[in-house]
């Protein structure tokens, strides 16, 4: 039996929906270049997807073995060790975020690894409560795996060394509050571990996503695998808007919510954003995405490149202080670029480069029309 993937899915049932003509000029496949797809799904899983969760998985490893050092000899080296421990993983996930399909959406080990927005702060009341009953056991890693996923993923661990009363953790030797964030960054490994697992299975889910047909329980042909990436693209662009910078600010400092960012606490705001970013760029071009345009289409390469350019540039710029930022001139000027560019990003994907290989024919997938 086929397991479809969601985000292809989704992409495909909305193609269904369009008008007959436009289902037409879809399924026809106009545009895209054939004979380049097998070698774009291979570089896709084996240059980006899976050295991705591999690296993340690594991060991982070593931000449990910092936290664990933290709780046996805590002090303030062994803190700042932690936290830039924590810091890298951010940075390491925050690249692979954006393949929202395969064994990442299975078991909720998206949301193990990553729970937000938590729009009204029931999860950080919850982590609070637990680290106050400081139930001795609620620290360890299985019983962090049973738990609700506000609890288990990097916002959870972000709390832990970052809010209040985290002072503690440089003074006291095997305390529950380290101990807990350390159950939690093992958690976090043991999720990134399984999903690296199953992308290096040679005859697991890399198999079928370079194989498209019959033999694969994903993707019946190269289309639907095309799709697929192109969701990815689409998506994560969508999501910086929306997610990353949309969810605390619309343009309007009056309004701005600085503390609805992610990783406010430890100022990895940008840097989680850049990440993403990074992501897009590594799949755009290590994949090489822009070998499934036509000929007579190239010059959308370098208008992708461009504004991919110009994130990844101005990303890194912005005060880590997000309300110091927004309450900048400069800073403000900064993110409304952020916003407008993403924004010219996310059309450039769905619309320019999905419909020259063939793949929106009037469906813009941004707005999920």
């Amino acid at each position: 039996m086929r397991h479809w993937k969601p985000l292809a899915a989704s992409f495909l049932l909305s193609l269904a929906a369009l008008p007959a003509s436009a289902q037409e000029a879809t399924a026809d496949g106009a545009g895209l270049n054939e004979a380049a797809v097998p070698a774009v799904l291979q570089k896709a899983v084996d240059d980006v997807i899976r050295p991705g969760y591999r690296t993340m998985y690594d991060s991982a490893t070593k931000l449990t073995t910092a936290m664990k050092a933290l709780c046996a000899d805590p002090s303030a080296t062994s803190l700042a060790n932690a936290q830039s421990a924590f810091g890298d993983a951010v940075k390491s996930w925050s690249r692979i975020e954006i393949v929202q399909t395969g064994p990442i959406i299975e078991k909720n080990r998206f949301e193990h690894i990553l729970f937000y927005p938590d729009r009204k702060g029931v999860g950080l009341r919850q982590v609070q409560a637990l680290i106050a009953k400081a139930d001795e056991h609620d620290a360890t890693v299985e019983a962090v795996a049973g738990k609700s996923v506000a609890l288990m993923s990097l916002t959870a661990l972000e709390y832990v060394l970052y809010g209040n009363d985290s002072s503690v953790l440089s003074t006291e030797k095997q305390g529950f509050r380290c101990r807990y964030g350390a159950a939690v960054a093992g958690n976090i490994e043991s999720t990134a571990k399984d999903i690296a697992d199953e992308w290096d299975d040679p005859h697991g889910v890399q198999k079928s996503w370079k194989n498209p047909g019959n033999t694969s329980d994903d993707f019946m042909d190269n289309k639907e695998a095309v799709t697929a990436l192109l969701g990815i693209l689409v998506h994560g662009a969508e999501n910086v808007r929306d997610q990353r910078l949309e969810t605390f600010y619309k343009g309007d400092p009056a309004t701005a919510r600085p503390k609805m960012a992610i990783y406010w606490r430890s100022g990895n705001t940008w840097a989680s954003l850049s990440g993403n970013l990074e992501g897009l760029k590594t799949l755009w071009e290590k994949a090489g995405m822009a070998d499934l345009l036509p000929v007579d289409k190239r010059n959308i390469e370098d208008k992708i490149d461009s504004l991919l350019k110009e994130l990844t540039v101005t990303a890194p710029t912005v005060n880590p202080d997000v309300e110091a930022a927004i309450g900048n001139d400069v800073g403000r000027a900064e993110i409304d670029k952020l916003l407008n560019v993403s924004r010219d990003l996310t059309t450039a994907f769905s619309d320019d480069y999905g419909g020259a290989i063939g793949l929106s024919a009037g469906f813009s997938f941004a707005d999920g029309d």
